[in-house]
């Protein structure tokens, strides 16, 4: 038999280890030597003082419990019929695995490095504001994600199987608490591991991953691909390639852009990082004073308001996190958020971004076409280097002072390690982007009471948000005009975040195989 129950326990129940089962037995009317208890989802309600756990339980009565219900049969591919994948952030490696689950065989081609060589270029960015194009916090082995929150929160629950790619994480190296969280999340400290297990799943089963290979040209002819050349040389033959490079690798829209293939500007978010002590958030969502219970982990929030017919909200919220720098080229300043899995820093962060419509907003930049969201994202992204010091140091602001119009003399602790300058972010920001940001500032202090403070710096700029080129594709996700391109991902915009890419990696790899 089998009964699915729901239960809350409080902050003082939560520390008593084994009450969880004494309170499913005494509901079910049962001693708890009659069943097994599985959790199968666990959440915090922290919207009144007293903090609760919620826990959606099964019971298994008389029976054992079963075992997972996700298997993955990789099969041998060394000699079976390739599948080119170009990029190894999420989309490109779960396109690969499935390739192995279908009997083909992957053939990846990563611009940058593998993550154990790309923490070197991490270094450089951080300690001499020496940007690598080619290994940096977007590019290199497991994409951005890999030095990332690694969030795996996804609305696209619609478009491919959630929970085979959280198993997919496990059977690779995550912890099983991804499978029960309400907010799962892996961490930056935990990724890398994980990656490399994924890397070496496919080439133990006879598929390769090259890395420091940049895809520079497609040869295409009448309409069909026959083949790529990498790093300007190396002419390789192939009839299906599933393009997974990633929002940022803007390299490949101006190939695109230049041999003529179909483009769309596509609308995304653009704004700053906001830092804030990560007790003051502890404090206001936990109605707490001082150091929050051991049992609770690094509060986190979610914001949002419409400010002049455009949202305003936090993007990739990294509680107990870092701010780090996510430039890809020289000449520019970008910021991300990422945490440990045990968001332990001092501080929390997170985007806070205006939602840019490139239809209506970006009229000075209509003569760029279907790039003219990302010549305005490198606008803001060369401001940022400017006003930062020309460097990998980033402008930033007291909260306070951005609001109200002034310079701020002094700026606060942060975690991001190039460091930070004092800079006008509200007079250097567009009118589109800063008038609402301030305005979603003070509202947000509303709703958070404390959130608005000079103890919070906002650091410039966070562009990063999703790709502003959509790559089109028709219903067989293949490119309308070139038979055997299969745009994928976020780069080709189609994804959001790391299982969101993933599941859209696995749907490309099923298409371009034919099913």
């Amino acid at each position: 038999m089998i009964k699915t129950l729901q239960l809350r326990l409080s902050l003082e129940e939560e520390a008593n280890e084994g009450l969880l089962k004494q309170k499913a037995a005494q509901y079910l009317g049962l001693d708890t030597s009659d069943f097994t208890l599985k959790t199968l989802r666990k959440s915090i309600d922290a919207r009144k003082p007293q903090v609760l756990f919620n826990y959606k339980l099964v019971a298994y009565v008389g029976e054992d419990a079963p075992q997972n219900d996700y298997s993955f049969e990789y099969k041998n591919v060394q000699n079976a019929k390739p599948v080119h994948i170009i990029g190894f952030g999420p989309a490109g490696m779960w396109a690969a695995l499935r390739c192995l689950e279908l009997g083909f065989k992957p053939i990846v081609y990563e611009r940058g490095k593998d993550v154990r060589e790309r923490r070197r270029d991490l270094r450089a960015i951080n300690q001499n504001h020496v940007v690598n194009e080619d290994s940096n916090y977007c590019f290199g082995e497991g994409g951005a994600g890999t030095y990332s929150d690694g969030k795996l929160y996804t609305r696209s629950l619609k478009r491919g199987d959630v929970k085979r790619i959280f198993h997919s994480l496990v059977h690779h190296g995550a912890t099983e608490e991804i499978l029960v969280d309400a907010h799962p999340h892996i961490g930056t400290n935990k990724l890398p591991k994980i990656v490399k297990n994924i890397r070496e799943t496919i080439i133990n089963y006879g598929g390769e991953v090259h890395f420091d290979t940049r895809l520079t040209d497609l040869l295409i002819k009448n309409g069909f691909l026959e083949g790529i050349v990498i790093n300007d040389s190396k002419e390789i033959a192939t009839q299906k390639v599933i393009l997974a490079t990633g929002h940022s690798a803007r390299d490949i829209f101006y190939l695109l852009e230049k041999k003529k293939i179909a483009l769309e500007a596509k609308s995304f978010a653009m704004g700053v990082r906001v830092e804030h002590p990560q007790h003051v958030i502890d404090s206001i969502q936990y109605h707490c004073s001082g150091t929050r219970n051991e049992l609770l982990p690094a509060a986190a929030y979610s914001l949002v308001h419409q400010v002049k017919g455009r949202g305003v909200y936090s993007f990739c919220m990294c509680p107990g996190g870092f701010i780090v720098p996510a430039a890809t080229a020289p000449g520019e300043v970008v910021v991300n958020g990422m945490s440990p899995s045990k968001r332990n820093n001092q501080f929390a962060n997170s985007g806070i971004v205006v939602e840019i419509n490139v239809d209506e907003d970006l009229s000075r930049y209509q003569g760029h076409g279907a790039m003219r969201g990302l010549e305005f994202q490198k606008d803001l992204e060369r401001l940022a280097f400017t006003a930062g010091g020309r460097n990998q140091t980033a402008p930033s602001q007291r909260l306070t002072d951005f609001v109200e119009g002034k310079l701020s003399p002094s700026l606060n602790p942060t975690s991001y390690q190039p460091g930070l300058n004092s800079a006008p972010l509200h007079s250097l920001l567009p009118k589109l982007i800063g008038s609402r940001l301030r305005k979603g500032f003070e509202e947000f202090g509303k709703k958070m009471k404390g959130y608005y403070t000079d103890e919070a710096n906002i650091v410039g700029v966070e562009s990063r948000t999703s790709s502003p080129v959509t790559i089109p594709r028709n219903e067989q996700l293949e490119h309308p005009q070139i038979k055997g391109l299969f745009p994928c991902g976020e780069g080709g915009g189609y994804a959001g975040g790391i299982v969101s890419a993933a599941m859209d990696g696995e749907r490309c790899a099923e298409a371009a195989i034919g099913l």
